[in-house]
């Protein structure tokens, strides 16, 4: 139902930043919620942030003050992880994922990958 295609993982020092975008397209007027995760080598995947469709952002603890999400308000084709700080912890494969009203149940990205060195 939602197409969604993450870009701009990379590799970083530890204190730098990265900006990741997750392309949506299909139905977005479905689109009720949309996260950000983290799935790092041998853990499970994890929620980093996430925005609803009235603007309200929720953040783990481990991110907070350090991570930003946001969306393009114009077409809400476009969300963003703006990650600051960046600590070796946070490396990982980062997902976005929709998760979509009349139990149309969640799409995911194909995830990209964040590394970290100290």
């Amino acid at each position: 139902q939602v197409q969604l295609v993450e870009s701009g993982g990379g590799l970083v020092q530890a204190g730098g930043s990265l900006r990741l975008s997750c392309a949506a397209s299909g139905r977005l007027f479905s689109i009720n919620a949309m996260g950000w995760y983290c799935q790092a080598p041998g853990k499970q995947r994890e929620l980093v942030a996430a925005i609803t469709s009235g603007g309200s952002t929720n953040y783990a603890d481990s991110v907070k003050g350090r991570f930003t999400i946001s969306r393009d308000n114009a077409k809400n084709t476009v969300y963003y992880l703006q990650m600051n700080s960046l600590k070796p912890e946070d490396t990982g494969v980062y997902y976005c994922a929709a998760d979509l009203l009349f139990n149309w149940g969640r799409s995911w990205g194909q995830g990209t990958q964040v590394t970290v060195s100290s």
